[in-house]
């Protein structure tokens, strides 16, 4: 039975911190951007405020994005509440979650105090059945696993290698999200895609802004792509008659 995040059939079309390229990433002005595109799969980044609430932020320091220094983890959520990203505000998962009430949220759980916040966040909303949680680190996302077995997760490192090795089943997990190559090996090719697909597991890949690239990897047959130029993917995928907006 297919889980509910991943929709209907076709590959999904993601925007990775609503569109990265267009600036004031992982806003609500971006994820708007993104929404009136006609995307419906959102990707974002989770870290806990100090009192813990589930904040929509990808690096652990404030510096890059809002040009404050300090981190996302020693303040309140009533002073990050405060700081902006290109003059946007930073939003909480619990606002995002309820802004777009039909969207599919892919949530990179970035560290290990966020994992409460973020599971309690998308209880709260209802929406366990349009979350994915994912994070590189495999022992987080076991815990995330433990903590929230009614809640879809990607693929941990070790079963992504035993994928990529040995054609293995794994112990968990609905998508195996890759890049294309890790250093000079190869991640995303036919023979990987084809036995992720025999054990009903899907690929989606990140993170994409070529359209030639876009192309190449819907010829393999992944199952989604994530990538920070939104344009670029929504043509390619209107190209070939796979845009479900």
């Amino acid at each position: 039975m297919q889980h509910p995040f991943l929709g209907s059939d076709g590959p999904i079309a993601f925007a990775h911190r609503g569109g990265a390229a267009g600036g004031a990433e992982n806003t609500l002005a971006a994820f708007e951007r993104a929404i009136a595109l006609g995307y419906d799969y959102l990707e974002t980044d989770v870290h806990a405020s100090a009192d813990g609430v589930a904040v929509v932020f990808h690096d652990r320091d404030t510096t890059r994005l809002t040009g404050v220094r300090g981190s996302i983890s020693t303040r309140k959520w009533s002073e990050i509440s405060r700081l902006t990203v290109d003059g946007e505000p930073i939003p909480s998962l619990e606002e995002l979650l309820a802004k777009w009430p039909h969207a599919r949220l892919n949530i990179d759980v970035k560290s290990e105090a966020a994992i409460a916040p973020t599971v309690a966040a998308i209880d709260r909303a209802g929406a366990a059945g349009r979350c994915l949680l994912a994070t590189f680190d495999s022992a987080r996302l076991l815990r995330i696993r433990r903590a929230a077995p009614h809640i879809a997760t990607s693929l941990t490192l070790r079963e992504v290698a035993g994928l990529r090795y040995a054609g293995k089943k794994p112990a968990g997990g609905i998508a195996a999200q890759v890049p294309v190559r890790y250093g000079p090996l190869a991640i995303v090719t036919r023979r990987f895609v084809e036995a992720a697909h025999r054990h009903g597991v899907r690929v989606h890949v990140w993170t994409i802004d070529d359209a030639t690239q876009i192309g190449e990897l819907l010829d393999l047959g992944v199952d989604g792509i994530m990538t920070d130029r939104v344009e670029v993917l929504r043509d390619v995928y209107q190209e070939r008659g796979l845009w479900k907006s």
